[in-house]
């Protein structure tokens, strides 16, 4: 049986010979310590320069991080390096020798793997199945799963090659993205947002594999919004601003507040603040909650806790461990198989949620502000502009998209101008604005809705560093209203400072409750992975 593995990586390794070869001929020694040139790349999308004359080197054994603000440039930068868009003028140098890439298997060919925030597999198939899907040739599985298992040997990836992608975990499917690059012969890796959902455990062992490959000799990229991260691991950083490259510095030599004034290009702040919580009382009371979703699979199981006013209760977990559930159910957008859902009144009287419809539990002050993958799918629509979008909520109350429309037009141009959502004006449909810009025009609308309950799930998801800040900030100024505030946080360390308490689910039980003053990252981490002897525990 042919060996297309064994015969493409044969051809991986002869054509880089024969770049190192020409260059090497040619005297240009000092271009092989770089993986990757670029010279003056820009990149527009009709009005939209995304990119201009961008003039940026990674080297071979190095983790460089790029690091920018939202609509800065950075994914466009990276898809042009890994295939996805083709320059509209400048040069791309991989070894020394100018490049085309005009697709991703240009891209593979040349050695460049992306592995991105949403992971690109087939959940029936084996994790062999995926990592070998599209290659050319007949098929060996068996020949395969040993590469493979050579290859998880080598740098510690804990992968089972026959194991469906259905069967694993967040981390494992990562780890599948990582190794499909590997052994197509990837020597430069990017990685977008490579922790957004691994806990504090998975993400030392990710960046101890990491470390492994720089070792190695390989050149990685990191796009992430996590500055501790970024001085955990990286080698270099490199800042974008509007399109441009600002330039680069040795993380060692740096600091968190440097690289954010550079990426912003002034000043900022970057304290959390956390004030104590004045007269907390209970507002929304959780007892013995089990959800089903559609499938008929339990993704909570008889969960209890106590939000209260003027408080902010933080629920961390694994990705998928029931936190959607949870806040939709106490909005009234999930079906409640069993327990209760209580909303507290200011004198101690308890009405029922679980029955009501979503938008009478809207009226009673209890706001949802869920941002998921799908940002135009929930929320929001796309071809509505910003103030037609700040109208929803007002729809119901009896006013039409024709009438009483000055407030929602001045909410939209205070979001805008609070936010610094990038627009060329409110009257601009919402999806042709970035990601990240989504994001803030639906937070900003739900915070501004004046709610008792503010429900938010991945409110800083995808948001630069400058921008989670100000919505930190906006929460943190609910909570002085006396808001009882449940969210949802990605980042741990944003948890730990942010919240008065945390709630911690795993496999859709509370596994504890502890104190956000004096818990830890680990103590947090190992709650989201196992349960305490007993059931919840509290702190």
């Amino acid at each position: 049986m042919w060996d297309f593995g064994e015969r493409f990586k044969d051809r991986q390794k002869t054509r880089r010979a024969c770049f190192a070869l020409i260059i090497k001929r040619e005297g240009r020694h000092n271009t092989l310590e770089y993986a990757i040139q670029l010279k003056n790349v820009t990149k527009t999308f009709g009005k939209v320069v995304a990119n201009k004359n961008v003039n940026l080197d990674v080297k071979k054994g190095e983790i460089l991080s790029l690091l920018g603000e939202n609509g800065s440039g950075k994914t466009t930068l990276m898809n042009m390096i890994s295939g996805i868009y083709f320059p509209d003028s400048g040069e791309i140098m991989i070894d020394g020798r100018k490049v085309e890439i005009r697709s991703p298997k240009d891209a593979y060919d040349l050695g460049i793997g992306m592995i991105h925030q949403h992971f690109k597999l087939i959940d029936v198939l084996s994790a062999t199945e995926n990592i070998i899907l599209g290659l050319e040739g007949r098929l060996n599985i068996k020949e395969a799963s040993r590469k493979i298992e050579e290859i998880c040997d080598k740098y510690g990836f804990e992968v089972d090659p026959k194991q469906k992608i259905y069967d694993m975990t967040v981390s494992q499917k990562q780890t599948v993205e990582i190794v499909k690059v590997l052994y197509r012969g990837a020597d430069i890796l990017i990685l977008d947002e490579p922790t957004a959902v691994l806990t504090p455990q998975e993400t030392e062992k990710l960046f101890n594999v990491l470390r492994k490959m720089r070792d190695d000799g390989k050149a990685i990229v990191i796009i992430t919004h996590k500055m501790h991260e970024v001085e955990s691991l990286s080698d270099r950083v490199a800042v974008l601003r509007n399109g441009q490259y600002i330039g680069s510095m040795l993380t060692k030599d740096t600091t968190v507040t440097e690289m954010t004034n550079m990426m912003v290009g002034h000043a900022v702040t970057l304290n959390i603040e956390r004030p104590e919580p004045v007269n907390p009382k209970p507002r929304i009371e959780v007892e013995g909650l089990t959800v089903r979703n559609e499938e008929g699979i339990v993704k909570l199981k008889d969960v209890s806790f106590t939000a209260n006013s003027g408080e902010i209760l933080g629920i961390a977990g694994i990705s998928g461990c029931g936190q959607k559930e949870l806040l939709e159910a106490i909005a009234g957008l999930q079906v409640v198989e069993t327990g209760t859902i209580h909303y507290v009144e200011d004198d101690g009287s308890k009405e029922m949620l679980i029955g009501k419809d979503p938008l009478k539990i809207a009226e009673m002050g209890v706001s949802l502000s869920f941002v998921p993958e799908d940002r135009l799918g929930m929320g929001l629509v796309g071809n509505m502009d910003l103030t037609d979008n700040m109208m929803l909520r007002s729809f119901r109350k009896g006013h039409t998209p024709f009438t009483n429309r000055k407030p929602s037009k001045q909410l939209a141009e205070d979001v805008v101008e609070n936010l610094e959502v990038v627009t060329p004006g409110i009257t601009t449909p919402v999806r042709r604005l970035s990601g990240g810009n989504v994001q803030k025009v639906l937070v900003g609308r739900e915070i501004a809705s004046a709610p008792t309950v503010l429900l938010t799930a991945y409110a800083v998801r995808g948001l630069d560093i400058n921008s989670s800040y100000t919505i930190y900030k906006l929460i943190n100024e609910q909570k002085k209203k006396g808001v009882a505030v449940v969210c949802v946080i990605e980042d741990l360390d944003v948890v730990l400072e942010l919240c008065d308490r945390i709630a911690v689910l795993c496999g859709g039980r509370i596994s504890g409750v502890v104190d956000g003053r004096t818990a830890t990252k680990e103590r947090i981490g190992l709650l989201m992975t196992k349960h305490e002897k007993g059931g919840a525990v509290n702190e």
